[in-house]
């Protein structure tokens, strides 16, 4: 039956793994629209290192409480418009659209980010991460959800808060692995840089064989997932 209530229990949760596993577009499709949650981790948690040996760079931000308030708030800022911006844009542009522009503003507020001379820079950053991690918040469960069977469309939503938390865990190990090394926080910061990169490549890849959303598939009139 599409929709409606199932009880969850080991054999639903064990047919959902087959079921993944023997549709590689369902793997495909969780991985390449979750990716945003793990940015969207990664950004919310690589800030409490860096910010940081931020303050050791800037005195400026290190005397004044109100930037390094401000630099940790744009984000949040940010991402409330991004929400905002990100429903708009899915709904006229469509989902993967959206998803890959959200990829954008991660890269691009990442080099700002990790190429700053200034903290006004950093902010600026900040707040183009918060854009994206707002779109990304919105439009990502949005597209797995509609993209999906709906046998399994709980678990594959889930995913998406599941590499969020493991974005936030993997902010902790890279700020880690960089608390030795010369210019600590522009390389904390910096490494969004490359896997936002490699997140654009992934998405643009994946996405041309995979389907559409609910409101792309009314728009061009194509058939949804069984």
């Amino acid at each position: 039956m599409e929709g409606g209530v199932h009880k969850a229990d080991k054999i639903e949760f064990t047919e959902c793994w087959r079921t993944a596993w023997r549709t590689p577009y369902i793997m495909r499709l969780a991985f390449s629209a979750g990716i945003g949650g793990l940015l969207f981790g990664y950004d919310t948690g690589v800030i409490s290192g860096a910010l940081l040996y931020i303050r050791d760079d800037f005195k400026s931000v290190d005397r004044k409480t109100w930037l390094q308030e401000t630099i940790v708030s744009m984000a949040v800022a940010g991402a409330i418009i991004g929400a905002a911006l990100g429903g708009w844009l899915s709904d006229k542009y469509g989902r993967k659209k959206s998803i890959l522009l959200a990829d954008l503003l991660f890269f691009v507020g990442a080099i700002i980010m990790a190429l700053s001379p200034a903290p006004w820079m950093i902010i600026i950053g900040r707040i183009f991460v918060g854009l994206g991690v707002g779109m990304a918040s919105m439009t990502s469960p949005l597209y797995i959800s509609e993209a999906s069977p709906a046998r399994i469309r709980g678990a594959l939503v889930s995913t998406n808060g599941l590499l969020i938390t493991g974005g936030q865990f993997l902010s902790y190990l890279v700020n880690l692995a960089f608390t030795k090394v010369p210019g600590t926080w522009r390389w904390m910061l910096g490494v969004r840089r490359s896997s936002s990169g490699c997140s654009i490549c992934i998405d643009v890849v994946s996405f041309l064989n995979l389907p559409d959303g609910y409101i792309d598939r009314i728009r061009y009139k194509r058939p949804g997932p069984s």
